[in-house]
């Protein structure tokens, strides 16, 4: 079991940066692909980044390409979504997603196994 807790939202205006935090428990933490997803109302589930520990490889989803960055210490068991240049359509819940080793398929929700409960990210414009 991987206990998984997101922080860091909240209300900004457009343009403005924010950094989201991501904890899991486990001493193998270093091991784990770990990834930011976001909903907002009324829509589905998107990808919106991804951290590999295998080959140490990011990946980012086409409408945050740029602008959001992810990184993570594994010494703090913590990964971070540098969220910058906000825009009004970024307002969402996001979530942070867990799963050990390897994938292919990082940018499908499905693939991973654990989940925080999301924190609320709402950007006005």
């Amino acid at each position: 079991q991987v206990l998984v807790a997101e922080s860091g939202g909240g209300l900004v205006q457009a343009g403005d940066s924010l950094r989201l935090s991501c904890t899991a428990s486990g001493a193998s933490f270093y091991t784990y692909t770990m990834a930011w997803f976001r909903q907002a109302p009324g829509k589905e589930r998107e990808f919106v980044a991804a951290h590999m520990s295998t080959d140490d490889s990011s990946h980012y989803g086409a409408s945050v390409k740029g602008r959001f960055a992810i990184s993570r210490d594994n010494d703090k068991n913590t990964l971070y979504l540098q969220m910058n240049s906000l825009k009004p359509d970024d307002t969402a819940v996001y979530f942070c997603a867990v799963r050990f080793g390897y994938t292919a398929r990082v940018t499908i929700d499905d693939a991973y196994g654990y989940w925080g409960q999301g924190t609320q990210v709402t950007v006005s414009s």
